[in-house]
Formats: structure tokens, C-alpha cells, sequence
């Protein structure tokens, strides 16, 4: 789902991130005015199971892959305003480090994967759970509430990549970025997150949101996260994501400019693909140079959640404390 770079028309890209601007303003201001400030190194962590998420690549049938990426997770974890901010730096550092997900496009997957992706699944959670404590409506509200997101994430993006052949051409009608129109990309799209990857989405959210859970500590009629269960769970997975080097081929819409012609049989590149912006990322694709594929998928599992927790430490480090006179 992550759009790359030149896949969108520059001017859509900076439609999608102004679109964004006013969502990540809300966001923070909520964030900082009803999170307490020892809570926040906790949305690095949802941050971190994000990132993670999004690295366990599942194959499908034809060659096409792809992931979960535990938006609603974090929503029901820490609220979906904590989760859109969760995702954004998930996002940012799989674009800057590792080239998954263009610059230029950033808005555009930030406004697919940490806006609607979280907000729709919280909300249909709510709707679900309404103000019953049964464990099993809460289950089935993080289910149904993780698969809706993340197909109404998968139809924004489809959308995003439809419209392109429709208003940005050459003069020999050729398209410029992505040449599939709507009629292709959006069941190209939601085949597989109708099936495979809404199914990956749902397990991981129900995995994670029952493990931390049942391992809340009980502590004066309030339940509070255990931190070091939910550290060593992340560690686990760390250990695990060499698995998502087990699926071959590449997500949908996020072939390279050198491999769209014989991956899809195009007869053409479109130039706007082929000679666009482009960031030389540090380890493309997760990959490092003189290390096996494994090793280096791990590392840069690290790499990535170790950036993501420590920058919402940070973020907590600088929050100024609120007391009954005021800030200070």
C-alpha cells in the first residue's frame, strides 16, 4: 500500500499532504493536552509495532505482496489520535532510511495509512463495543474494526493511483505516473486486502491488543501496560521478521520504473515514472551492503524501532508538565 516515488503527479502529492497538515495539527494538539507526558514514549512503541507490522511482507497468488500495518491497533491501544502520529513516523522513517514509500508521496500514504486506516477502525470499534466490557465484543470490535480500516486505506490509495492516466497524459496520451486507471487499480487493490491482507491486519490487531491486555498489570482499579511483556513480544518479532523475506515479487503499484514493462507487460515506462524525483535511501529495501539479506533485515528492524522509540522519548522529554497552576 505504501504509493512510491512518481506514482502520483507532483500536484497530487501536494494536495494529499496539505489534506494531512490540518489532521497532524489536531492530532498533536490532542495528543499533547490529553496524554500524559509519561504516556507518550508509548506511542513510539505503537510506532514501533507499526513498523514492524509492516515488514512481515505475505505473498498472493500472481506475485504481489503485502502487510499489515496495525493503525487500529495503536488506535485502541492509545487512542486514534496517538496512532495517526504513530504511523506518520513509521512512515517517515521506512521512507527516509529504506526508499518504502516515496518523499513526494508522503502525504498521500500518511493520509491512506495514519488517517484513515486508525480513525475508521477506532470508530468502528466504538460503534461495535458501544459501552459493553464484554471481552468478546471488544474482540469482535477490533476485528471488524482493523479489517474495515485497512480496506478503506487500500481503496484511497487504489483511488489515488486510478485517477493518474485520467489527468495527467503526454501529448501522445501516454500516461505520465501510473498508467492504471480506476477500473484496474481498485480491484487490483482490494483483492488482496479483502482477503489476505484484511485477514493479516485482523490477526495482528487481535494478537497484540489481547496480549497486552491480558498481561495489563491490575494497579489500584486501574489497568496499565506491561512494559517489559510487551518489550520482549516486540523482540520476538524482531527475531521473526527474516519471514518477510519469504514472499517473492513486489506490492501492487510499487514496481520500480527498470521493471514495470516486464512485470506488467506495459508496452511503455511513463516518463513522469522514469525521469522523476527520486531520494537514494541509505538501506533500499532493507537491505545493506556486504550483509546476508537476513541479518540485514533484522538490523534494520532495530534500526527502525529503535529511532521510533527514541524519538517520542525525546518528544515526552520536551512536554512540559501541566499542575493545577498551570504549565511548567
Amino acid at each position: 500500500m505504501h504509493i512510491p516515488e512518481n506514482y502520483l503527479s507532483p500536484s497530487t502529492c501536494a494536495v494529499m499532504t496539505v489534506a494531512m497538515v490540518p489532521v497532524w495539527a489536531r492530532a498533536i494538539k490532542k495528543v499533547n493536552a490529553e496524554l500524559p507526558k509519561e504516556k507518550i514514549p508509548m506511542i513510539g512503541v505503537g510506532a514501533a509495532f507499526s513498523f514492524l507490522g509492516m515488514m512481515f511482507n505475505i505473498p498472493l497468488p500472481g506475485g504481489t505482496t503485502g502487510h499489515a500495518v496495525g493503525g487500529t491497533l495503536i488506535a485502541l491501544l492509545l487512542g486514534p489520535d496517538a496512532a495517526c502520529l504513530a504511523v506518520t513516523i513509521a512512515l517517515l522513517i521506512q521512507a527516509l532510511l529504506f526508499g518504502d514509500g516515496g518523499i513526494l508521496a508522503f502525504g498521500a500514504n500518511c493520509f491512506n495509512m495514519a488517517f484513515l486506516l486508525p480513525y475508521v477502525g477506532y470508530y468502528v470499534y466504538k460503534l461495535i463495543v458501544g459501552n459493553s466490557q464484554s471481552q468478546g465484543r471488544k474482540i469482535a470490535g477490533a476485528a471488524f474494526g482493523s479489517y474495515l480500516g485497512i480496506n478503506v486505506a487500500a481503496l484511497a490509495a487504489a483511488i489515488e493511483f486510478g485517477i493518474q492516466p485520467y489527468l495527467f497524459t503526454d501529448a501522445a496520451g501516454q500516461a505520465l505516473y501510473c498508467p492504471y486507471g480506476l477500473g484496474v487499480a481498485i480491484p487490483s487493490m482490494l483483492i488482496g486486502h479483502l482477503t489476505i491482507f484484511g485477514l493479516a491486519e485482523v490477526i495482528y490487531t487481535v494478537a497484540i491488543y489481547s496480549f497486552v491486555n491480558a498481561t495489563a498489570k491490575q494497579e489500584q482499579d486501574v489497568k496499565k501496560t506491561n512494559k517489559k511483556a510487551v518489550y520482549i513480544l516486540m523482540a520476538a518479532l524482531i527475531a521473526l521478521v527474516p519471514l518477510g523475506l519469504i514472499a517473492e515479487g513486489t506490492a501492487w503499484g510499487e514496481w520500480g520504473a527498470d521493471e514495470i514493462m516486464e512485470i506488467t507487460g506495459l508496452s511503455y515506462v511513463p516518463s513522469g515514472l522514469e525521469n522523476g524525483w527520486a531520494l537514494e535511501s541509505i538501506f533500499p529495501d532493507y537491505t545493506m551492503a556486504g550483509i546476508p539479506d537476513v541479518a540485514a533485515y533484522i538490523l534494520s528492524a532495530i534500526v527502525g524501532v529503535a529511532i521510533a522509540i527514541i524519538l517520542f522519548r525525546l518528544f515526552a522529554a520536551a512536554k512540559k508538565e501541566k499542575t493545577d497552576y498551570g504549565t511548567i
